[in-house]
């Protein structure tokens, strides 16, 4: 079984995404970032949730979404990226570290996959190219990327 979080920040607001962008867009084209993360397990979904409302999740400043689908409305699309398989991820190998310590976690973890996931809002389609933020946000070296249009969720 797979089971996906996605957290959200609850304070922050949508930032202007010319300060993650190296080349200036269109005014009004605005981001929120949250944190995504993927546990393939064997058995004990609900000792997975306390896991990681224990150790991810911080219920004063944060809001948790479980499932597949987004956290967020409204949004032109949404850009995933993580670390490929091999590349040093500290939050990851701290997660596994955590999980392997613990005596009687009540579920078997096989995988784990964090992302960051960007939701872009823009005033128009016509300022929505999602080919900039890949450029400028994803090295091809060490990350893995999807862009999810909009409407490919709806």
């Amino acid at each position: 079984m797979t089971a996906y979080y996605e957290i959200v920040d609850r304070f922050l607001e949508r930032g202007d995404c010319n300060a993650i962008l190296y080349a200036p867009v269109a005014d009004g084209m605005t981001f929120r970032e949250t944190r995504r993360y993927s546990f393939t397990i064997e058995c004990g979904g609900e000792a997975l949730d306390a896991f990681v409302r224990a150790t991810l999740f911080d219920p004063v400043s944060q809001v948790l979404h479980g499932g597949g689908k987004p956290a967020l409305k409204g949004y032109s699309f949404m850009l995933d990226y993580g670390m490929k398989p091999g590349a040093l991820d500290l939050e990851k190998e701290a997660i596994l570290n955590y999980y392997r310590k613990l005596e009687t976690p009540g579920f078997n973890l096989t995988e784990l996959k964090i992302e960051r996931r960007l939701y872009l809002f823009a005033d128009s389609s016509d300022c929505a190219d999602s080919s900039v933020f890949v450029r400028d946000i994803c090295n091809p070296a060490i990350h893995t990327w999807n862009v999810t249009d909009a409407r490919d969720c709806a």
